[in-house]
């Protein structure tokens, strides 16, 4: 007798879990008690120059088209949607170069966006345990399509794309490898050349080429591959509508392949899959004249090339800050430089108001990227505003919890004053005391201790305390500890007054152990023998 199942699922959906998106005003607003006006979206990634509905001179009319869907949602849809795959067809064609052969509404498969078309695809073509191979990092839905079909993983990484042989994709056995152009999150674009040198060798193996043209018409739609369809049946290509024309809540995208695939496609994906409304904004906006190069989009594709460059420049200058390629409507940012983590990265930022992507979920990247969108100059110079706003909170966190432990240390009776295994001792000089090794009276703007305006990076000025030795003197810190290790009184309190009686004597030269002079004394021996930069260890690096 076999024991009853707890639930009807399949075994391998039970501890299935969900792709991490993007986008999550209402969610964020809720957690976080702001207006979901009060909200500026930077993790979801959509055509800055808004909607062609915002822009009287195109002519479309929103409310106009929702009037005329409504007449038409009394009846039921017609399922083969030739509107939308005529109007989807021209948009494709007025992207291939003068002589190249038309694509028709044969080679169309529409869907309620685009991941309803990857998971039509993975359904159509997986069995159980076939392989797929994924490049990484790359757009979450690929795996989570896939494993919804109990297919195993082969993950690559991206640079491998370029290199991959028909030996070794005989080898893998995949059905599937998945591309994305430009590559959401690295923003990577790759040419028409060697895409259709990768297509012709997944054709002479029997793999199929998953080609995600999302954010291509953002970025340059000449390196479209999509014309290679009429004779490869093992070539898929997928645009999405809803970044293209900044509309994320109505859901639209497509598919484009050889007739016999599409045509089975069209069979196979669920009826009535598109309404009214969305088969008729689709076909208004995919009908603009010029297609993939209307003004429309040329004007979308020259803010972005403008804005995303000025992204890059404005976040180049902030230490901790690597973006990385600017093709497109999003930027990558590499902060592993940093001690503070994406996680709490994305948490301060969206506590101030502006939310950006978390890569944590992308294979590859950890906790050490960020993935931001591109949006309007003022918006743009609003977020590198917060950028100041959030170090500034994150460092006065830091500072407060370097004191407590520094305070709970010597508590417990334990010895704190060096710190060999920081990548940044010492910081100044061979013998310092690291007990506070982030000042507690930062910014003081006192020079005499040494310290001083410095330029930054990103403008205006910034208090360095690069020749302040005092919070490092043993004597100083031993004074200090006495006070801060009395109960009874606010920290704030104590530090105030200890300023006043340890620190302010020492900078009026009045105290009797010259301990400014010691200072002094220590930069003048630094000066002449620089100590040389430790290197950095590297995430695989032995301790």
């Amino acid at each position: 007798m076999t024991d009853t199942p707890s639930n009807p699922l399949k075994d391998h959906i039970q501890t299935f879990r969900g792709c991490l998106h993007g986008g999550l005003i209402k969610e964020s607003a809720e957690k976080y008690g702001l207006k979901e006006s009060e909200i500026l979206d930077f993790s979801a990634n959509l055509n800055p120059y808004k909607a062609p509905f915002d822009h009287p001179e195109y002519g479309l009319d929103y409310t106009a088209i929702a009037r005329e869907s409504y007449l038409e949602s009394y009846n039921y849809p017609d399922n083969r949607y030739i509107k939308f795959r005529e109007a989807a067809a021209f948009f494709l064609n007025s992207g291939l170069a003068e002589g190249a052969k038309k694509l028709t509404k044969e080679h169309i498969v529409p869907g309620n966006g685009s991941t309803e078309i990857i998971r039509l695809f993975c359904q159509c073509v997986l069995n159980d345990g076939d392989k797929v191979i994924i490049p990484y990092p790359t757009f979450g839905e690929y795996e989570i399509q896939c494993r919804i079909q109990n297919a195993d993983i082969v993950s690559i990484p991206q640079e491998k794309i370029e290199t991959i042989t028909e030996d070794e994709l005989n080898e893998i056995g995949a059905k599937i490898i998945f591309v994305c152009n430009p590559n959401n999150p690295t923003a990577v674009l790759r040419t028409k050349e060697e895409l259709t040198a990768l297509a012709e060798k997944c054709r002479k193996t029997g793999t199929v080429l998953f080609m995600d043209e999302a954010f291509i018409e953002l970025a340059d739609p000449a390196q479209s591959i999509c014309e290679l369809i009429h004779d490869n049946k093992f070539l898929f290509i997928m645009r999405s509508l809803t970044k293209d024309f900044e509309i994320p809540g109505i859901r639209l995208g497509f598919g484009a392949a050889h007739p016999e695939i599409a045509g089975a496609l069209n069979n196979a994906r669920l009826s009535w899959n598109l309404s009214p409304l969305q088969e008729n904004v689709a076909a208004a906006l995919m009908s603009m004249e010029g297609g993939v190069n209307s003004d429309y989009l040329q004007k979308s594709r020259a803010l972005i090339l403008t804005e995303v460059n000025f992204l890059k420049t404005e976040l180049s200058k902030i230490w901790g800050f690597k973006p990385g390629a600017a093709t497109t409507n999003f930027l990558l940012i590499d902060i592993s430089e940093r001690t503070i983590k994406s996680t709490e990265l994305v948490e301060r930022f969206a506590k101030n108001g502006i939310l950006v992507r978390n890569c944590i979920s992308f294979k590859g990247l950890g906790e050490e990227y960020i993935r931001i969108a591109v949006r309007t100059r003022p918006e743009n110079e609003r977020f590198i505003k917060t950028v100041s706003v959030v170090f500034d909170e994150w460092a006065k966190d830091f500072a407060d919890n370097e004191l407590k432990s520094a305070v709970t240390t010597h508590k417990s009776g334990q010895q704190q004053n060096k710190r060999e295994t920081c990548e940044y001792y010492p910081c100044h000089f061979g013998v310092q005391d690291c007990t506070f090794c982030y000042c507690p009276f930062y910014p003081c703007g006192d020079d005499r201790g040494g310290g001083k305006y410095v330029q930054s990076s990103k403008g205006g000025q910034v208090w360095s305390c690069a020749g302040c030795y005092i919070p490092h003197i043993p004597s100083v810190v031993e004074k200090m500890m006495e006070g801060l290790l009395a109960d009874g009184e606010e920290t704030e309190e104590i530090l105030k007054r200890e300023w006043e009686e340890i620190i302010l004597p020492i900078m009026e030269e009045k105290d009797e152990e010259c301990v400014l002079a010691l200072c002094r004394k220590i930069k003048e021996e630094n000066d002449k023998n620089p100590r040389p930069k430790r290197e950095k260890k590297g995430k695989d690096a032995p301790n």
